[in-house]
């Protein structure tokens, strides 16, 4: 008989993990429940970077690394991150697959990785439109008793044998695991949208190099960033109190919006502040957001039948640039998870009781990888906002702790630091 796996949110993380099991040749029986209505319900986001042993790895485990190949922009490796005056610091250029100056980080715009993913699913697979209210606990203490799907829309769902919540950072799954919430980060700003970049503003497509942009100075940033689509996504990030949307200004009035980048950005460099300039107004152009993270090291009690993975887990600010990658690691591990407790001989519920075995233990060596890389988050984020100077001061730390994961501490410790730190100390004797 086969395993039954509901997975909550037809993001990247629940796709892939979907995608994994129907491709796995185990009997594995799978549901994507999915609030929203449509793939293309809302705005999906910007640019990922996916990474060799993580976001790659998972959709090589896939077999899907030629699809994303055919979108994967490795002139999208370009990569200035400067001060407000346009002194750069760090400066990669645009880069060809295989070419000794790539990092093997190409770029996919967020909404096509999801389309990719979601493509290569069976039909019928996602349940649009389910909006999850929560999970209600087995009815009876009975090994055949398993947790309820209640949906506010929707007859409810149950008799599976795990419920994967991969709803993002305000997981509806999370509470039956967990009390912990997501708490304000103390950074807070606006996404800017910029259609048509290189035939309507050349200068700032120039600037953006078809890559990244990303300026900081005085516990604020501006960010660039080309899409696929030949758009800018762009952003203004700042120390803000939680409070700060009730400060006496229309945060969603895109014209109100740019009248107060321009106020709050008067000593930065022009053309910095015109990538907030040149967005468009209408819907979707311009759009107040607070980041909102995890507490590092957000754990949970192990419970038969449910868990997390991807922002429902470990949701943290995209600062580092390892949210989705860390998310299709979660998926591809816990795949494995599945596949291996489907594979097991024997009565039904000898196999239940290895796929709890080995969802434990997904969920051990989760928590490990994503305490580091929440930690790993946060420095990046304080270096950048919270340390006064920055990035002149705090660049160092800022690039060190960057690598340190890929390189390993011994590596980065011994070797690159006293290299990071000799350079900076000649570029600022120049600069």
């Amino acid at each position: 008989m086969a395993l039954k796996v509901a997975i909550i949110g037809a993001g990247p993380a629940g796709c892939a993990l979907a995608r994994l099991l129907q491709q796995s040749g185990q009997d594995i029986a799978v549901n994507i429940y999915e609030s929203e209505a449509s793939l293309d319900f809302r705005s999906q986001g910007g640019t990922l970077d996916l990474h060799v042993k993580t976001g790659q790895a998972c959709l090589k485990a896939a077999n899907l690394f030629p699809q994303f190949e055919e979108h994967a922009r490795y002139d999208g490796e370009a990569m200035n991150i400067c001060d407000k005056h346009l002194l750069s610091y760090i400066k990669q250029g645009a880069s060809k697959p295989g070419s000794w100056t790539s990092t093997g980080r190409p770029e996919i715009d967020r909404p096509k990785l999801r389309e990719l993913l979601y493509n290569s699913l069976a039909p019928g697979t996602v349940k649009w439109s389910h909006k999850l209210t929560f999970i209600s606990p087995p009815a009876s203490s009975s090994p055949n008793s398993k947790p309820i799907l209640d949906f506010s829309n929707a007859p409810d769902a149950m008799d599976f044998d795990l419920i994967v919540g991969a709803d993002g950072a305000f997981s509806r799954v999370r509470p039956y695991l967990s009390d912990t919430q997501p708490f304000y980060s103390g950074i807070a700003g606006h996404a800017f949208r910029i259609p048509n970049a290189e035939t309507e503003h050349p200068e700032l497509y120039t600037l953006a190099n078809r890559g990244s942009l990303f300026s900081f100075s005085d516990g604020r940033s501006i960010m660039a960033q080309y899409m696929g689509d030949g758009s800018l996504n762009c952003a203004t990030w700042a120390v803000r109190p939680a409070t700060w949307k009730d400060e006496g200004w229309d945060v969603h009035d895109p014209k109100a919006v740019k009248e107060r980048v321009r106020q709050e950005y008067a000593d930065w460099d022009p053309r910095l502040v015109a990538f907030t300039q040149a967005a468009e107004e209408g819907p979707g152009g311009v759009v107040p957001r607070d980041l909102f993270m995890l507490p590092i090291g957000h754990e949970w009690e192990h419970r038969k039948g449910v868990t997390l993975i991807g922002d429902a887990a470990h949701v943290c600010t995209p600062f580092a640039g390892e949210g989705v990658n860390l998310a299709l690691e979660d998926a591809m591990k816990i795949s494995n998870a599945i596949v291996a407790a489907a594979a097991e001989t024997g009565d039904e519920e000898a196999r239940r009781e290895v796929l709890d075995k080995k969802v434990k233990e997904f969920e051990k060596d989760m928590f490990v990888r994503a305490k580091a890389t929440a930690q790993m988050t946060w420095d990046m984020m304080n270096a950048m906002y919270m340390v006064p100077g920055a990035p002149r001061d705090g660049i160092e730390k800022y690039i060190i702790t960057a690598v340190e994961g890929e390189m390993g501490w011994w590596l980065t410790r011994l070797l690159l630091k006293p290299l990071v730190y000799a350079y900076f100390f000649v570029f600022k004797m120049i600069w």
